[in-house]
């Protein structure tokens, strides 16, 4: 596998629509960096989140998880508690050609505050609107900019294709278009 150049992926970007909408280039003016980079494409948080509450007491669960545990946010500018999470979704649709897969990373800028980005791989043929998993570890409040960058993706490609793709055995979160909660 080999990571793939911002020429490489401007092709996939335009040629396979693998991103859409697709900044060419690295916007940064007066907002977190998003659009192109050399070895990677910085994406953006949509303005809806969810955000983990304790009110009903709820058990974190991954095989029976209750949505009552989470309280749906729409605004600009999202604060996540104190040592709480929250959930959102790019503004970016992505699909993944067979032989690539990506890794996701949280970008420098939220990292230095304490904002962990989780992001688990884009298989082969994974089409979708990202769920980002957003950590606030500090003990403040902090606040994540809607439309702005969250994360960095970047894109490794094989010689040979997988035998199979996330599509071909049918993944719970193909071509997901809302924030998702966790499915068994």
């Amino acid at each position: 596998m080999a990571i793939l150049p911002d020429f490489r992926i401007r092709e996939y970007a335009i040629n396979q629509k693998m991103i859409e909408p697709f900044v060419e280039n690295q916007v940064r003016d007066g907002v977190i960096s998003y659009g192109l980079s050399s070895y990677g494409y910085d994406i953006r948080v949509a303005d809806e989140f969810k955000i983990f509450t304790n009110v009903n007491s709820a058990v974190v669960d991954p095989k029976m998880f209750d949505p009552r545990s989470m309280v749906d946010f729409k605004g600009a500018v999202c604060v996540i508690p104190p040592n709480s999470f929250a959930l959102a979704k790019t503004i970016e649709y992505f699909r993944i050609p067979r032989q690539v897969l990506t890794i996701c990373v949280g970008k420098s800028t939220y990292a230095r505050c304490g904002i962990i980005v989780n992001v688990t791989p884009f298989e082969p043929e994974w089409e979708g609107f990202v769920t980002l998993e957003i950590s606030n570890t500090t003990p403040l409040p902090a606040r994540i900019y809607a439309n702005e960058g969250i994360a960095q993706v970047l894109f490794f490609e094989s010689e040979n294709a997988c035998e199979v793709s996330y599509a071909d055995r049918k993944g719970k979160y193909q071509k997901q278009r809302d924030i998702e909660l966790p499915k068994l």
